[in-house]
């Protein structure tokens, strides 16, 4: 239906219409009401990465803690009442798996292990391999390359064991069976093992069940060598949300992890073994509960008969399995079984699908680019998972971490990257290996947010549903993506294509839609008196004063060093505002002059909130750390820290050394830092004002490991240069022209006013600086300001905290959202600066109004300027 409301397709009614015939979505309507009480925590977040983890319900932890506060389970290798009641119930458990994957004791023993990692693990050393160089044919160990990580992992073991390893791509397979083997051949009993995955954790392809027992019988052959094949099941995605049948599919090793199941408990999986092949399983080590009996002194040992107790080596995480039961129980109450899972999560998809797969621009160009070898049509070949690439468009992929910075302004949690299939991003990105090793020359690895190389994706974007997911988390998404990358007038064209194809129903609009503005120009030019404007915030001057005869030292010193110089006819840059940020992640204390030191600014980030678990808090997580203000007081060797509602609390600037101090390490950006608890008396008004438990820490001076990483040109050793508890460098840098480019095209999305210094104290720098063209600060290497040289060390990408009013606290993710457009599909603004080390025995000085000299990237010539009214650097 050309013309359509533009919200008819993000419509219940067109989701029902779209509904395939024969499947059933939310359960005979039970699903508000499940959400409402298992998933109370889900309000206000959409939840997408149920590949990654399904989530548990609360029932389920409520019947599992009850259970516990019942009974008493003890070590089941012991003998006494509660050690029976404990194997009696695990080997109850291992009956219930059984059960739900249909099959029985008779064909499968299960084997716990930690997860489906650990269970791969077991079959490469296990596996009756016979290697190369003996009288008999030698193995092979194959793999579809459409495979996890921890599948490819094996080859690894394999290779120690001397069995060559060979990658199989899926169109392969499927030509198999023209690998006949001459009769002579076909007597051969050499064992092989072939590995694919019933579901592909990238895509959701469902590659054949029916591959089991034609891999088995000879019908399909991997590689064409003689020899006895057999199937490992890579099931860990699949039957989080489908039913597998092990009487029909009888695979030799199903692996698979409980946690992508229920959601809880993690760290517990189990390898399901085929009784046939069982007693061929080879085994070196042997650990506790294994032994029928061993020597100390010789070399004897003979393990247990039954195959479950030889492979578990030590104590089974017992409590844990004890939570399986409860586990079945709960999903079945509330689903009435796998099957209704399957169909349930298959409409979302399928509709999720439908729409992003007819998402148009203007031009005709598609929104996404979706990776799958499905239509989405039929759930025995396609699961519930949907990986894509956002286009612009110019049909240019909008890299995976600018669309997930995007996604958690809307607090839909999503997955990205390559997922650890390596060989499925190969496959559908156009991967090849050697750009696999340029990406990696370039700085790019596994899990980083590296998403552009050469203009070339690293990897992509995944959702997927489970099975308390809604036609409401559907929507959000297909929202989201919507109102981020269409105008307004493309609307309707976006989903004219559409229409017709899930609903003729009119439905009325109920879908807010945002401008997507021009990309800022590269340069503006300011005036004097919008510069004057920024000068009006209101600034603390502290009275920080060293010893008299340093003083001059330091001024004459700085005035010596300082050379005023800046672009051929332009004017001088200078220093504007100076911010420290005392508490990581609070308020800004704004200053006119402050001492440097080896970590930058002096007592910038020195302290930071963390949760009950000692887990840094970031406004990410709690947006009211904003509202804490702390100021420091040099001459009073104090912190003091303010709120609204809250009376003043003061901490000691002396760093407490003394044996009562607790010690502790935490992260910060996956650093390691060594800090030390601020005490009761702080932790309790933090705790106070945020309504949770938290408590406040300082980074310990004698800590010497926390330096700069990165290997920048002109900077020294990493080892001389520390950091405080910031997340990449010392300073961070913005320039007021850059702000005003911006602050023009935000206002225009907002249609609303918008004051600079909001914007500033949004973007948290702690230099900010008048250079007379707006993003020229991009192009410089280093800067000087005084006796003080700052090496540039990149641009700062930002995140969703610039979207946080820094003095209300609220929340607008138009900031973010007009960043990116503003600047290229890229959210970077500012750079990082790092100091050279200081050599001097007294501090350095930043003072407002310091003339900054920077140095190009080309390392151009940098002209004096015209004006003689020119300030040193104090």
């Amino acid at each position: 239906m050309a013309g359509a409301p533009r919200g008819e397709l993000l419509s219940f009614p067109a989701f029902q219409a779209a509904c395939p015939a024969g499947y059933e979505y939310g359960y005979g309507g039970g699903l508000r009401g499940l959400r409402e009480r298992e998933f109370p925590r889900l309000r206000g977040i959409t939840y997408l990465d149920h590949a990654g983890s399904a989530l548990f319900p609360e029932s389920l932890l409520k019947a599992f803690t009850d259970d516990l506060r019942n009974n008493v389970y003890g070590n089941p290798h012991s003998q006494n009442i509660s050690s029976k009641l404990t194997h009696d119930t695990i080997e109850h458990v291992r009956y219930r798996i059984l059960q739900h994957f249909h099959t029985t004791a008779e064909d499968y023993t299960i084997i716990f292990t930690s997860g489906c990692t650990a269970a791969l693990k077991l079959v490469a050393e296990a596996f009756p391999w016979i290697p190369e160089g003996t009288k008999q044919p030698s193995s092979r160990f194959c793999y579809l390359t459409d495979s996890h990580t921890s599948v490819v992992g094996m080859r690894g073991i394999t290779a120690s064991r001397n069995v060559l390893s060979v990658p199989i791509k899926p169109k392969e397979i499927l030509l198999s069976e023209e690998n006949r083997l001459p009769a002579e051949e076909q007597n051969c009993m050499t064992p092989h093992l072939f590995s694919y995955p019933a579901q592909s954790n990238f895509s959701g392809t469902k590659y054949p069940l029916s591959w089991i027992q034609d891999i088995k019988s000879g019908k399909l052959h991997p590689i064409k060598i003689p020899g006895k094949w057999f199937v490992l099941l890579d099931a860990a995605s699949y039957v989080s949300s489908s039913p597998l049948d092990l009487g029909v599919h009888q695979a030799d090793f199903i692996p698979i992890s409980f946690y992508k199941i229920f959601g809880f408990p993690t760290g517990l999986g189990a390898l399901l073994v085929n009784n046939r092949i069982a007693p061929l399983l080879r085994k070196t080590y042997f650990g506790g509960g294994t032994a029928a009996a061993y020597l100390a002194g010789e070399d004897f040992y003979i393990p247990r008969k039954s195959i479950a107790e030889r492979f578990e080596d030590g104590t089974v995480s017992f409590l844990d399995i004890i939570a399986l039961k409860h586990g079945f129980d709960v999903l079945e109450k509330l689903t009435g079984g796998m099957e209704k899972i399957k169909q349930h999560t298959f409409v979302l998809a399928h509709y999720t699908y439908t729409v992003l797969s007819t998402l148009k621009y203007a031009n005709g160009a598609p929104v996404v680019r979706i990776y799958s070898d499905t239509d989405f049509s039929n759930p025995d070949v396609q699961g519930p998972i949907i990986n894509f690439n956002v286009l612009d468009e110019n049909g240019e992929v909008i890299g995976f971490s600018e669309v997930d910075k995007m996604a958690s302004l809307y607090n839909i949690h999503v997955r990205t990257g390559c997922f650890c299939n390596t060989g499925a991003c190969q496959i559908y990105l156009g991967i090849n290996n050697e750009d696999i090793q340029r990406n990696l020359q370039a700085g790019h690895v596994c899990g980083d947010d590296i998403d552009l190389v050469d203009g070339r994706p690293t990897g992509s974007v995944r959702i997927s549903f489970g099975y308390m997911s809604s036609f409401e988390d559907a929507q959000t998404f297909l929202k989201f993506i919507v109102a981020t990358r269409l105008h307004k007038s493309d609307t309707e064209n976006a989903f004219q294509s559409s229409v017709t194809k899930l609903t003729r129903e009119s439905v009325p609009d109920d879908h807010p839609s945002f401008n997507s503005a021009d990309k800022l120009s590269p340069i503006r030019h300011i005036s004097d008196r919008e510069l004057g404007k920024n000068s009006s915030a209101t600034m603390t001057t502290v009275n920080w004063q060293p010893p008299e005869a340093e003083k001059e030292s330091i001024r004459a010193a700085l005035s010596e060093t300082a050379v005023p110089t800046c672009r051929r006819g332009g004017k001088p840059i200078t220093v504007t505002n100076i911010y420290l940020y005392p508490i990581k992640s609070c308020s800004a204390f704004e200053v006119t002059e402050w001492p440097i030191g080896n970590q930058g600014l002096v007592y910038d980030r020195n302290w930071m909130v963390v949760n009950q678990n000692g887990v840094c808090m970031t406004q990410k997580q709690e947006p009211r750390l904003c509202l804490v203000n702390p100021s420091i007081d040099l001459e009073r060797k104090i912190m003091v820290v303010q709120a609204e509602g809250m009376d003043p609390i003061s901490v000691s600037l002396e760093e407490n050394t003394g044996k009562e101090a607790v010690i502790c390490e935490s992260k910060v950006c996956s650093h390691r830092v060594r800090t030390y608890d601020c005490g009761e008396s702080i932790a309790g008004w933090f705790s106070l004002f945020l309504g949770r438990p938290c408590r406040l820490i300082r980074q310990s001076s004698d800590m010497k490991n926390r330096s700069y990483q990165k290997n920048t040109k002109g900077l020294a050793s990493a080892t001389n240069i520390s950091l405080s508890l910031v997340n990449e460098a010392q300073y961070l840098l913005i320039n007021v022209a850059s702000i005003l480019e911006l602050k023009e095209h935000i206002s225009a999305r907002l249609e609303e006013p918008l004051e600079i210094n909001e914007l500033i104290r949004r973007f948290r720098a702690n230099i900010v600086i008048s250079a007379p063209e707006s993003f020229e600060e991009e192009e410089w290497a280093e800067i000087s300001i005084g006796a003080l040289r700052l090496q540039v060390v990149g641009p700062c990408s930002r995140c969703q905290i610039i979207c946080i009013d820094q003095q209300s606290g609220e929340r607008n993710k138009e900031f973010l959202q007009s960043l990116s457009a503003a600047r290229g599909r890229k959210t970077n603004f500012g750079i990082y600066l790092m100091n050279q080390p200081l050599h001097s025995s007294f501090p350095y000085i930043l003072s407002v109004g310091s003339q900054v000299l920077p140095v190009l990237k080309e390392n151009a010539e940098i002209q004096p300027p015209t004006s003689s009214e020119e300030k040193s650097s104090g």
